[in-house]
C-alpha cells in the first residue's frame, strides 16, 4: 500500500482481485471524478448559504452578468446556458423579479420573447458574492501549484470535450 493510496484504489484492488482481467483503470478517474464533484457541490451548496444566495438565483445573475452590457439576455439563452428548462428559468426569473435583482422585458422583432435583464441591484449583489465564492473557491485548488492547475484543467477540458460528444451534450458557457 502506496502512502498516497485512497479509497478509491482500494476500490480498483478490490475489483481487480474479485474480477481478474476485468478492465479496472477507469475506476481510478472517473471514481475520483465523481467523489470530487460530490465534495465540490456539497461546499458550493454551503457557501452558497454563507454569502447568502441560494444557487438557482446565482446562476441566474452570474448567466446575466457574465452577457456584458446591456445585462440582458432572452429567457431561452438562459435556460440554455444555464442547462435547465425555460420552466425552472421562468420560476428563477419571477422569484429575483421579486426581489428587485432582475426585471422582465418584451424581446424580438414580435415582442414575444421575454428578455431578462439584470438591475443595479441584481448586479451590484451578484458582483459582491461572485467574488467571495470565487475567491473562496481559488483556496479549495492550494494543494495544486499553477502548472499543475493548468495541466488538470487542459485534461478535464479533452475529457468533457469527448464525452459533450459521444453524449451529444452541447458545450455551453
Amino acid at each position: 500500500m502506496s502512502q498516497t493510496e485512497d479509497g478509491v484504489d482500494r476500490i480498483q484492488q478490490a475489483w481487480q482481485r474479485e474480477r481478474p482481467g476485468m478492465p479496472v483503470s477507469s475506476i481510478g478517474i472517473i471514481t475520483r471524478v465523481w467523489r470530487i464533484a460530490k465534495l465540490l457541490e456539497d461546499e458550493r451548496r454551503r457557501t452558497d448559504a454563507r454569502i447568502g444566495l441560494d444557487a438557482a438565483t446565482r446562476d441566474l445573475l452570474s448567466t446575466l452578468r457574465r452577457s456584458g452590457p446591456p445585462y440582458r439576455l432572452a429567457a431561452g439563452e438562459i435556460a440554455r446556458q444555464s442547462l435547465v428548462s425555460a420552466g425552472a428559468i421562468s420560476q428563477r426569473v419571477a422569484r429575483a423579479e421579486q426581489r428587485g435583482l432582475v426585471r422582465r422585458g418584451k424581446g424580438g422583432a414580435d415582442g414575444r420573447s421575454v428578455l431578462v435583464e439584470l438591475t443595479d441591484a441584481g448586479h451590484q449583489l451578484i458582483e459582491q458574492r461572485v467574488d467571495e465564492l470565487l475567491r473562496h473557491e481559488e483556496t479549495l485548488l492550494n494543494s495544486l501549484d499553477a502548472g499543475q492547475q493548468e495541466q488538470l484543467t487542459e485534461l478535464l477540458r479533452i475529457l468533457l470535450r469527448d464525452l459533450g460528444e459521444r453524449f451529444g451534450a452541447e458545450d455551453r458557457p
